[in-house]
């Protein structure tokens, strides 16, 4: 996926459906530059041949539109979309859209689960040959490499290694503050009880999230509990729901929406995102969101996460582009491209 690809690609789905004249005029016009008809096709024959967009008719009459009609599928430029500040871009909603639970299906092509479905039995092939205990040790080093990204994407400034002896010998690292540690061994806690019995997450409720909530957040000084105040996004205009019975509803229909939903995948993907966009807790939200998601994966005997080599940036960059256009396509791949690592990298 080049440059131009990308460009064809967010001009299909901003048109919905467009003729390969039109396009290659556009991308012409785009990059300035006298782009070939011929290599326009070959790019709109990548798109289709990887479900990025679909074709119909023949011959002169050929046209492209988006592989679905789901907003929750459109895509964006990435870094188009965070050259302006958040003052300047333009957000679909400002607040928490209710209707986005209607459109919390199918992002995933049949495709992209049977890839997904293959690297799991990668996963579980190797997961069989394993004595218990390298799958002890596994599950340890995974968990302090979560622990120390998790909290790094919250701001944590622990090392790896500092966060690989504070979990192993309980040694804090100097020059930091007492909150990074409890933050860090909050995470190992919360771990250790999901990893402890895995079929208790195969069905999710709001006494199990709000259980990991609280492991998450004891001894920092945080509320539990579902909030009542509003709160603030750094780097977005969006605002959460504010009301605390709506919370409470949104809650209850994000569980009746995961708990209906077939794939575990997908539930996962779903989970984190929208933990993430209700923001229930006063703090602490995108860290449950990511626990949660890795008890669901790991109940349905799906490798959990590390999230290891994620970047951060691009990681806060895909949630908030969920936040202002409730777009799931750039957090999708970032899930995506952290499972197939987690499948190489352990077990």
């Amino acid at each position: 996926m080049n440059e131009r690809r990308q460009e064809i690609l967010n001009f299909v789905y901003a048109k919905k459906l467009i003729s390969t004249s039109d396009i290659h005029e556009y991308i012409c016009n785009h990059f300035s530059e006298n782009i070939s008809r011929i290599t326009i096709i070959r790019d709109l024959d990548f798109l289709v041949k990887n479900e990025f967009i679909k074709k119909q008719g023949q011959a002169r009459n050929t046209k492209y539109r988006p592989i679905s009609d789901n907003p929750l599928l459109e895509h964006f430029s990435v870094n188009d979309y965070f050259s302006n500040d958040c003052d300047n871009r333009t957000i679909k909603s400002s607040t928490f859209c209710f209707d986005i639970f209607k459109n919390l299906h199918g992002l995933f092509s049949k495709e992209e689960l049977a890839e997904i479905d293959h690297l799991n039995e990668k996963f579980r092939g190797n997961f069989k040959k394993l004595s218990p205990t390298i799958i002890k040790k596994e599950f340890e080093r995974l968990t302090i490499e979560f622990s120390w990204k998790s909290s790094h994407i919250e701001g944590n400034t622990y090392s790896l290694l500092d966060t690989e002896r504070l979990i192993r010998e309980n040694i804090e690292a100097k020059g930091h503050s007492k909150e990074e540690s409890i933050m860090i061994l909050n995470h190992k806690r919360a771990l250790d009880y999901v990893f402890q019995d895995p079929s208790y997450y195969r069905h999710i409720t709001l006494a199990k999230i709000e259980d990991l909530h609280k492991m998450l957040i004891d001894e920092l000084g945080i509320y539990a509990g579902l909030r009542s105040s509003p709160v603030g996004i750094v780097g977005t205009n969006y605002k959460p729901l504010d009301n605390k019975h709506q919370i409470n509803d949104a809650m209850h229909t994000l569980i009746e929406v995961v708990n209906a939903t077939e794939n575990p995948f997908e539930k996962a993907l779903i989970t984190v995102l929208m933990i993430s966009y209700i923001q229930p807790f006063e703090d602490g939200n995108k860290r449950t969101s990511r626990i949660l998601a890795n008890a669901i994966l790991h109940a349905h005997n799906y490798c959990p996460l590390s999230y290891r080599s994620a970047d951060e940036v691009e990681y806060k960059k895909a949630i908030i582009l969920f936040y202002e256009q409730n777009s799931t396509v750039y957090f999708k791949k970032i899930f995506t491209e952290q499972f197939e690592q987690v499948i190489e990298k352990y077990f």
